[in-house]
């Protein structure tokens, strides 16, 4: 059992970093709403999108949450969205792939042809998630991530803010700097709604077909695309500044 996804909520150094943590986030999140004037969250309803759900949420903050439904999605990610309508009263603005372009891509290549190449993979990931979110943030001048540095060798050197070149507009990791043990803390003393698989050692959830379980000592990321190099394992939506 990952000890870290049941942290010790009376742990006086915990409760001290977890309030801290918390306050500069909503702090953080305040600015955003007052600096920018269209701001949207994009939800992949994992654990930490789930904290700041509940962040925005309770401080009633104008930011549009958004999640993308790439049609390949765990049954466990729809059967929380579905208690996150219940729980918070909010109906996720979801947005999916084009139809053509996924038929164009699966008659050329095959239902599962992400297995075969990065590069197939890519592709995939490109019509089920970048070209939906570039959809999801036509419009916006700042968009907010749950990204965590600790979560793969390819966001080691995250940022709480960066210019987004694929976007052109401004991109907010306000968990940037969390960990994992006070992600979890957040959760289990908000008893915020989280995704089943969480529970079956499923650290990171994408697509079903792309996401599996991990084994105690593994990388939170190695469940996602477990087949390729953990230097690449990014889907597109989040491009890292050379």
């Amino acid at each position: 059992m990952n000890p870290n996804i049941h942290p010790d909520l009376n742990d006086p150094a915990l409760q001290t970093s977890l309030a801290r943590r918390t306050a500069e986030a909503r702090t953080l999140l305040g600015e955003i709403v007052r600096d920018f004037n269209s701001v949207a969250f994009a939800s992949s309803l994992g654990a930490e999108d789930m904290v700041l759900t509940d962040l925005i949420l309770r401080d009633t903050l104008d930011i549009e949450i958004f999640s993308l439904d790439t049609g390949r999605l765990p049954t466990e990610t729809y059967d929380l969205m579905a208690e996150v309508q219940k729980r918070y009263g909010l109906k996720l603005k979801l947005y999916y792939p084009r139809h053509d372009l996924i038929e164009t891509w699966t008659r050329a290549h095959g239902i599962n042809a992400f297995y075969e190449s990065v590069e197939l993979r890519k592709a995939c990931c490109h019509i089920r998630k970048v070209e939906p979110l570039g959809r999801a943030l036509a419009g916006k001048t700042a968009w907010i991530t749950g990204q965590r540095a600790q979560q793969a060798a390819t966001r080691d050197s995250l940022p709480l803010r960066q210019f987004d070149e694929a976007q052109k507009l401004e991109k907010f990791n306000p968990l940037a700097d969390w960990s994992e043990k006070e992600i979890w803390a957040y959760i289990r003393s908000q008893a915020v709604p989280y995704n089943a698989l969480h529970d079956r050692h499923y650290p990171s959830i994408g697509c079903a077909p792309c996401t599996r379980a991990i084994s105690v000592g593994e990388d939170v990321r190695a469940g996602r695309w477990w087949w390729e190099d953990p230097e690449n394992k990014e889907c597109g939506l989040h491009v890292k500044r050379a």
